[in-house]
């Protein structure tokens, strides 16, 4: 009996056509020009012929430029040869012949092109549909001898890569340079691998029934606040911080409750399945060049927050890549490639990269056991040589608070400019490919090459004032740098990381009774409890959400220093900054990385019960709190998302802060964080000294991923004041505002 495959059909001599679904079950979409997110499907046409490669999700389609044709809903025939002709393996043609879909020359050598861009338009162009009728793919398939095609065939299940040439290089052989071509005189080719038992998802089709499982799509949500998650339809940037900040809440708090079960998972992989099955993602189309809502610069602590972004849609693989037709030829280009230490590439200069190729090593194993082949990626590479496309280039760097993990940063486009072929240390046979930084762009892992310099010589930096203005106070010293003016410092202060009060308070807060540390599964201990049953920050440091108050382990408390739930007394991690603005005076920023919500900094000073106005009517370096940060309380999981029932915090539940700090005479350096309308900084009130609710701590946590270098600021609202700004009468006349100057899309243009 015939067996039913739920792959490619075998290339026998005999092809038999499978009726296509029928039309009016697809939907038409067509892709727009470059930079737009929709389609605008014409009448007649009832196929997308869309080509993306690689082991991104359904819903991924991919985003052509502008010059680049669209794919014809017919079986395409190079020109001078009708479609009859594809029952042969030969076609003759001018000069030059193919055979069995490679690129001859008249001495039936290869062409020089054949690697390059051997036209793939004699191959015919085979339909296939996955299980989920959304996603529809165009594979080029080589003709064999006396293979006949009438009509597109439907393919179900099958791996999204085309078949390649299978090219075993015999010895090191230079593949292209800037003046030179590919030698082929070394290069074997076998014939075209047919498609059955291909690969789904890393894994491998041994038999008929076999059948890929669907993943659960979930409807969108309709609760208010996922619909009010931004879409493509609002800023870019917007909506890239939206899923990133909506990622890592999740993934924050399912760490939390797993804790609490004593198990050890990969959180990250499971806030990632959440956020697809509720398709909360940015960019969902694959494109060529930058990424909307994407920086030269930008963070990212897990490979699926690049998936979730549309940044880079290989959640294993370093090269991700698709395909697109130039005209009449249709090549495999790289759109992406993260150099993450897997392979022996050479990222030392910070404006080139030399990258290693793919493949050769067993399936589970790393170690080299083979040579690598020009397919997939690697030939994706080789064809963006040859085009000239643009490659979003990630490469990694060391997580200062976590030495073992590693950081990826998106550094910019680069352009291939040379390729060849070595041995590397195993061997075997690797293929190289030189990419050089397109000039023009922002510094990306650039600035991470200079701090680590200044951190082994400090003066280095140039335009320091002062290595170190906490004279000692801080764990780490905080520089004091101007390449701005001649000014030579910020007006005299005390340096202080504690809040001093006029009179102490008496009010003692509970203690535990936990003999080293809280536990997260511990339910009798008091400082759960307090917190509402949870350990407010996670075993790496992170507070897991905003809340009007936590509480963290006092002097009554019978755990040790270490304990987790003593995060903000063990002072400052960070190696700070304070920098001279252009416009808005001193500010404050960090050589260090910095992640969604770790803990950055204490807003000290002395507490006072009220304020005076100076003579000249400045208010400098207060923090009156009025109300909780608006910023805050969207900063937090959606409870929806994890089947937990929503928890709003009823209003009479929120006390008022009484506390009022001034940094005028006494402070640290959160008295020179600037506000800005877009904020990558909130404040939440901590206790752990006493028991007095209305006289917190004011600690600033990070609301985003924040690369090193970067200002950090948090939105004043009614209470903050900064005595750089330019004064302006508020227009109801019942008080004082100041102009904004933080250039933000979202500035409201004054502020109190």
């Amino acid at each position: 009996m015939e067996e039913n495959t739920k792959c490619a059909p075998s290339l026998s001599k005999e092809m038999e056509v499978v009726d296509v679904k029928p039309l009016r079950t697809l939907t038409p979409m067509f892709p727009s020009s470059l930079g737009l997110d929709s389609f605008s499907p014409p009448a007649s046409w009832p196929f997308v012929f869309i080509t993306p490669h690689g082991s991104f999700t359904p819903g991924n389609e991919v985003k052509f430029p502008s010059n680049f044709c669209s794919l014809y809903p017919t079986t395409f025939c190079p020109k001078g040869v009708s479609e009859t002709s594809t029952k042969s393996s030969l076609v003759e043609k001018s000069s030059g012949t193919v055979h069995d879909g490679v690129c001859k020359n008249a001495n039936g050598h290869l062409h020089d092109t054949a690697v390059a861009h051997c036209p793939p338009q004699t191959m015919p162009l085979i339909t296939v549909l996955s299980d989920n009728e959304e996603d529809m793919l165009v594979h080029s398939v080589p003709p064999t001898t006396d293979m006949k095609i009438e009509r597109p065939a439907p393919m179900r299940s099958c791996n999204d890569v085309p078949p390649t040439i299978d090219m075993n290089i015999e010895q090191p052989v230079p593949l292209r340079s800037c003046t030179g071509v590919l030698s082929t005189s070394d290069l074997k080719i076998e014939e075209p691998v047919p498609l059955r038992s291909c690969p789904m998802g890393g894994g491998e089709i041994e038999g008929s029934d076999v059948k890929k499982p669907k993943r659960k799509r979930l409807k969108k949500a309709h609760d208010p606040e996922l619909m009010m998650l931004p879409s493509s339809s609002y800023d870019a940037r917007e909506s890239v911080e939206a899923i990133l900040m909506t990622f890592d809440a999740l993934r924050r708090r399912i760490l939390q409750l797993e804790e609490v079960k004593d198990v050890t998972r990969r959180s990250f992989t499971k806030a990632g399945s959440v956020m697809m099955d509720h398709d909360l993602r940015a960019n969902k189309v694959k494109r060529i060049g930058h990424v909307p809502g994407i920086e030269v610069g930008d963070l990212f602590f897990f490979r699926i927050e690049m998936l979730l972004v549309g940044l880079q849609a290989q959640s294993v693989s370093g090269i991700d890549y698709m395909t697109v037709r130039f005209g009449d030829e249709e090549d495999p280009v790289a759109v992406a490639v993260v150099s993450a230490g897997g392979y022996e590439n050479d990222d030392e200069d910070v404006d080139v990269l030399i990258y290693s190729g793919q493949g050769g090593s067993g399936k589970n194993d790393k170690k080299q056991t083979d040579d690598q082949k020009l397919e997939r990626g690697n030939l994706a590479l080789e064809k963006s040589l040859h085009r000239g496309i643009d490659i979003r280039v990630i490469r990694t760097a060391k997580d200062t608070g976590n030495p073992g993990n590693k950081i990826y940063v998106y550094d910019g486009l680069y352009k291939i400019d040379k390729s060849w072929v070595e041995k590397a240390k195993s061997g075997f046979n690797v293929f190289k490919y030189r990419l050089v930084r397109v000039p023009g762009q922002p510094d990306g892992i650039a600035t991470w090459k200079k701090i680590e310099k200044w951190r082994k010589d400090p003066l280095s930096r140039g335009k320091v004032i002062l290595p170190d203005m906490s004279s000692g106070d801080e764990n780490l010293p905080v520089c004091l740098f101007n390449d701005v003016d001649d000014e030579k410092g910020p007006n005299h202060f005390v340096y202080t990381t504690k809040l001093h009060y006029s009179s102490p308070i008496a009010k003692p807060l509970p203690g535990c009774m936990c003999h080293s540390a809280c536990l997260p599964s511990d339910a009798n201990c008091s400082c759960l409890q307090q917190n509402g049953g949870d350990l407010p920050y996670t075993s790496n440091g992170l507070l897991v959400s905003h809340k009007p108050l936590v509480y963290e382990c006092g002097p009554s408390c019978q755990c040790t220093l270490s304990c987790r739930n003593r995060l903000t007394q063990k002072g400052v991690t960070l190696r700070f900054e304070v920098f001279r603005t252009k416009d808005r005076g001193w500010g404050l920023r960090s050589w260090d990385p910095i992640r969604a919500g770790a803990f950055i900094c204490e807003y000290t000073g002395e507490v006072t019960d009220n304020f005076r106005e100076d003579e000249d009517g400045e208010n400098e370096y207060i923090f009156q709190p009025r109300s909780t940060d608006d910023n805050a309380s969207s900063w937090n999981y959606i409870p929806e998302l994890l089947g937990e029932p929503s928890h709003p915090e009823p209003s009479d539940a929120i006390k008022p802060l009484q506390i009022i700090i001034s940094a005028k005479n006494m402070g640290n350096v959160s008295r020179f964080m600037n506000h800005s309308c877009s904020p990558n900084v909130f404040w939440q009130a901590v206790q752990h000294d006493h028991g007095d609710e209305g006289y917190p701590h004011i600690m600033f946590f990070a609301i985003r991923h924040i690369p090193p270098m970067t200002e950090l600021t948090y939105d004043y609202g009614p209470c903050g004041y900064e005595n750089s700004k330019e004064e302006v009468p508020s227009s109801d006349g019942s008080g004082r505002t100041k102009k904004c100057l933080c250039g933000s899309p979202k500035c409201r243009g004054v502020f109190c």
